[in-house]
C-alpha cells in the first residue's frame, strides 16, 4: 500500500533524529512506526518539516513547507492536525490525537471545519484517552493502539551495578515534576535520607539540598544509563499523559515504578507486579521507600518486568496497526 504521514512541527527533523532529545513522544512513534511499516514492504512518504527531501531506510522524506503535489494514498495519516490532510488525497484517513481534545479545543485550533470534512478515524492510545476525549471527535470511527518500545531499549543490556538508593525521573519537567519534588521534600527525604532523585531539569530554579540531582539530558543514551542504574522510577502522572513512552521505557529497562496513577499511569502500571499505583502522596512515599529498604519485594517486581521483555516490539504494533483501519 502507499502510506502518507503528515506532520507539522517547528523543528527540523528526520528519523536520524531518532535518538535525539529534541524528539517528543508524537515524533519518535511516527519514525517507529513508518520504518516497521517500510520493512513489511509498503510504500511510505513522510510529509514534514525534515531537512531535505531524501530517503531514509526505504522511507521517502519531504518538506512540508514546499510539498505541493497533491497525490494520492490508500492511507493517509496525520499527526495531530486534521488540517494537513488538504494537502494529499486518500480514501482513508486516520488522525493520531497526543491530546485530550473537546469540541471548544477542535474550534479554537481551527480543525473542526476541517476535521467534519475529512472525516478521519481517529486513534486512541486507552481507557484514560478515550473516555476524557469528547465523542463528536471519534463521530466518523477509532482504533485503538498500544505504542511500542524502542529498540534502542529493548535490546539494551541491563545492568547489575544499579544504585540501591537511586530514583529517577525522565518525563518532561512539565508532567508533574513539582508534584514529585514537593512529595520528596515533604515526606521521602526526612523518613530515607540516604534517598538520591535524579530528574529532568525543572522549569524553575529549585532547592537540591536533599539529594536532588539534575540529570543530563543531551541523548537517549545518557538517559538509558540513568535508568538502569536506579532502583527505582518515581513519575506522578500528569492528566496530559496518554500513553507515557516514558514509563514504558522504565519498564523495558526493569526499574520498579511508584505513580499516582495520574492521567494514562494507572494503565501502564500492574500494581504489585510492575510497581505500585499510590491512592494519595502518603501512599506514595510508603511505596518508595517500601522499595528502597525490601529486597525481596523489590526483587519480585524486577523479576517480573525481566519476564515481560520484548514483548512491545514496534513491528507487532505496526501489524496491529494495519489489521484495524
Amino acid at each position: 500500500m502507499k502510506i502518507c504521514f503528515l506532520d507539522k512541527t517547528n523543528f527540523e527533523y528526520n528519523s536520524n533524529d531518532i535518538n535525539s532529545y529534541k524528539l517528543r513522544g508524537a515524533e519518535t512513534i511516527l519514525i517507529n512506526l513508518t520504518n516497521e511499516l517500510s520493512i513489511l514492504g509498503h510504500d511510505i512518504l513522510v510529509i514534514n518539516n525534515c531537512y531535505k527531501n531524501e530517503i531514509l531506510n526505504g522511507v521517502e522524506w519531504k518538506n512540508i513547507n514546499s510539498y505541493n503535489q497533491n497525490e494520492t494514498f490508500d492511507i493517509a495519516i496525520s499527526n495531530g492536525d486534521t488540517r494537513l490532510f488538504d494537502k494529499i488525497n486518500s480514501s482513508k484517513k486516520i488522525l493520531f490525537s497526543h491530546s485530550l481534545q473537546t469540541i471548544e479545543k477542535f474550534i479554537r485550533k481551527k480543525q473542526f471545519l476541517s476535521y467534519l470534512k475529512h472525516k478521519p478515524k481517529v486513534v486512541f492510545l486507552g481507557n484514560y484517552h478515550k473516555k476524557n476525549t469528547s465523542k463528536i471527535t471519534s463521530l466518523f470511527g477509532h482504533i485503538r493502539v498500544d505504542y511500542g518500545v524502542d529498540k534502542l531499549f529493548i535490546n539494551t543490556i541491563l545492568s547489575n551495578n544499579i544504585d540501591n538508593n537511586l530514583s529517577v525521573f525522565t518525563s518532561r519537567p512539565d508532567r508533574n515534576l513539582d508534584l514529585l519534588i514537593d512529595i520528596w521534600n515533604k515526606l521521602i527525604h526526612p523518613k530515607y535520607n540516604e534517598g538520591k532523585l535524579l530528574i529532568t531539569p525543572p522549569l524553575n530554579k529549585i532547592d537540591l539540598t536533599k539529594n536532588i540531582y539534575l540529570r543530563k539530558t543531551d541523548t537517549r543514551e545518557l538517559m538509558i544509563e540513568d535508568i538502569k542504574k536506579s532502583r527505582i522510577f518515581l513519575i506522578p502522572g500528569h492528566k496530559a499523559e496518554l500513553f507515557c513512552l516514558a514509563a514504558e521505557e522504565a519498564r523495558e529497562l526493569c526499574v520498579p515504578i511508584v505513580t499516582l496513577g495520574i492521567g494514562c499511569l494507572s494503565e501502564r502500571i500492574i500494581h504489585e507486579k510492575t510497581g505500585f499505583i499510590a491512592k494519595n502522596n502518603n501512599e506514595f512515599c510508603d511505596y518508595t521507600i517500601q522499595l528502597y529498604k525490601n529486597n525481596k519485594i523489590w526483587q519480585n517486581i524486577r523479576s517480573n518486568l525481566i519476564n515481560m521483555r520484548g514483548k512491545r516490539l514496534w513491528s507487532n504494533v505496526a501489524r496491529d496497526f494495519l489489521s484495524k483501519i
